[in-house]
C-alpha cells in the first residue's frame, strides 16, 4: 500500500466516523419524530429523507456543490462565517456524506422506535416518567439493536462513497481523497494489484460489520432493516 493509499485510508475513515456520530445525533429525534408522528403528510418527510436510495449520487453532489460553492446559495451564509466555499473541503465532504447516507441510518432506527409500542413508554408514564425519561429510560435501551443496524450502515455506505465525494470534494490527495476514488486512480492506470488490494479490503470490512449485524440482531431475536417504513 503506496503513501498515498494510506492517505486516503485514513481520510475514508474520518469521514466514515464523523459522518455516522453526526447522523446519530441528527438522526434519533428526526426518527423519533417519525415514528411517533400521526401528521398525514408524513410521508413527505420521510420521501426526502429516502430520496438519496434512488436519486444518482452524481446528480445529489452536483447540487451540493453548486449550494456549498462561493456563488452558491448558502454564499451569504459562508461569508458571515469569513467562508468562501465549503467545495473541494473536508468540511463539504462531511456534508454531502450525511445527506447521502441520510436514510441509512433515519429508517432502522425509525423502525426500532416503532417496534417499540406504546406499553413499555404507557408504563413509564404510570410511574411519573417525564417524556425526557421515558425517552432515556425506556427507549433508548430498547432501540439498541436499530442503533448498531443504524450505526454499521451509515459507516459502511459512508466508506463505498464515489459520486457524492468525487462531485464535491474533487481529488485532493491527503485532504478530500477517499479509497472508493484511490482505487479508481489505481484502475485508471492498470494497476490492479492495489485496485485488488484496496478493494479486497473494503469488501472484507463491509462484510464484517453487516456479519456482526445481523449477528447481534439474531442473538437478540430483532432484526432492524432500512426498508420498513
Amino acid at each position: 500500500m503506496t503513501d498515498a493509499d494510506v492517505s486516503a485510508l485514513w481520510v475514508t475513515l474520518q469521514l466514515a466516523g464523523v459522518t455516522t456520530l453526526i447522523l446519530l445525533l441528527i438522526g434519533t429525534p428526526l426518527a423519533w419524530w417519525l415514528a411517533r408522528s400521526r401528521w398525514r403528510l408524513k410521508f413527505l418527510v420521510e420521501s426526502l429523507i429516502a430520496l438519496p436510495l434512488v436519486l444518482p449520487p452524481t446528480v445529489l453532489g452536483f447540487y451540493l456543490l453548486i449550494a456549498l460553492g462561493p456563488n452558491g446559495p448558502l454564499a451569504p451564509l459562508l461569508d458571515f462565517f469569513g467562508i468562501r466555499t465549503l467545495a473541494f473541503t473536508f468540511t463539504g465532504l462531511v456534508i454531502g456524506s450525511v445527506f447521502y447516507s441520510l436514510p441509512f441510518v433515519v429508517q432502522p432506527l425509525q423502525n426500532a422506535f416503532s417496534l417499540i409500542g406504546e406499553r413499555p413508554l404507557e408504563a413509564a408514564a404510570t410511574l411519573r416518567a417525564s417524556p425526557m425519561d421515558r425517552f432515556m429510560s425506556v427507549a433508548l435501551p430498547l432501540a439498541r439493536p436499530g442503533y448498531l443496524t443504524a450505526a454499521v450502515l451509515g459507516f459502511a455506505h459512508t466508506l463505498g462513497e464515489f459520486g457524492v465525494v468525487l462531485m464535491i470534494g474533487g481529488n485532493i490527495p491527503g485532504e478530500t481523497q477517499v479509497l472508493s476514488i484511490a482505487i479508481y486512480d489505481h484502475v485508471e492506470a492498470l494497476d490492479y494489484g492495489q485496485a485488488h488490494l484496496l478493494s479486497g479490503g473494503l469488501l472484507l470490512l463491509s462484510f464484517l460489520m453487516l456479519l456482526v449485524v445481523y449477528a447481534i440482531n439474531r442473538r437478540l431475536g430483532q432484526t432492524v432493516g432500512i426498508t420498513r417504513t
